[in-house]
């Protein structure tokens, strides 16, 4: 007696599709090398409409945190390149920082100056408070007006002009007889209207959680200071 040879079932599966993204048809291909094209020659056309090189007036502010740290990111690549940078800062410097101890490895390229007195509920002395700010601001002139210095941060400073311990006129007029080629980070939550019209680049920094006002999460050594 033959048996019949058994035929394939018809639940068994099916041999797996390729993934048509896997081989995309010639036609795709051809469109996106085309939005491509399209879009190379519009970011050329615009560097073709780019002026030169200029130093820059940036602003930092917001409630949000990483201000500081932002700045300290330009910092670094502007001292990766070889330039000289000052940075002053105008209310931490009642206690070392980590960024200063790890700074200092950069020898002469860099001028490192923390002149604040700590915060102004700490201090709880306006006139003591305004003159520490003013100190601070007169060795950050200096900076301003060296055409060596290709980048000079101003940490804080915002918050010096906000309690009125500096005059807008002050950084406004400087800022106008900087070097050219001088870029000045000037950071701070509360920067003024004044300033940030000056400014080329002003980023703000908005506070969406804070382990502090979230969970009563203490500063910390590493991501605070």
């Amino acid at each position: 007696m033959k048996t019949q040879p058994k035929t394939p079932s018809s639940s068994a599966p099916a041999p797996a599709a390729t993934p048509a993204a896997a081989t995309p048809a010639p036609a795709a291909a051809a469109a996106h090398a085309n939005r491509m094209a399209r879009r190379k020659a519009l970011q050329d056309r615009r560097l073709a409409a780019t002026t030169a090189e200029k130093g820059l007036v940036i602003v930092h502010t917001g409630p949000g945190k990483g201000k500081t740290t932002a700045a300290l990111g330009m910092v670094l690549r502007s001292l990766g390149h070889g330039y000289r940078v000052a940075i002053v800062q105008f209310i931490k410097g009642a206690r070392e920082t980590a960024e200063k101890t790890a700074l200092a490895r950069w020898g002469g390229q860099l001028a490192f100056h923390a002149l604040g007195e700590g915060f102004t509920w700490l201090t709880q002395d306006r006139e003591r408070d305004t003159a520490a700010a003013q100190k601070a601001w007169a060795v950050a002139l200096d900076y301003l007006a060296n055409p060596d210095y290709r980048l000079v941060l101003l940490d804080e400073i915002n918050i010096a002009l906000r309690h009125g311990h500096l005059a807008i006129g002050q950084i406004l007029d400087a800022l106008a007889r900087k070097p050219p080629l001088t870029h000045v980070i000037l950071t701070g939550r509360g920067a003024p209207p004044a300033l940030i019209a000056r400014a080329d680049l002003v980023t703000e920094m908005t506070l969406v959680k804070h382990p502090l006002k979230d969970q009563r999460i203490r500063a910390q050594p590493g991501i605070e200071y």
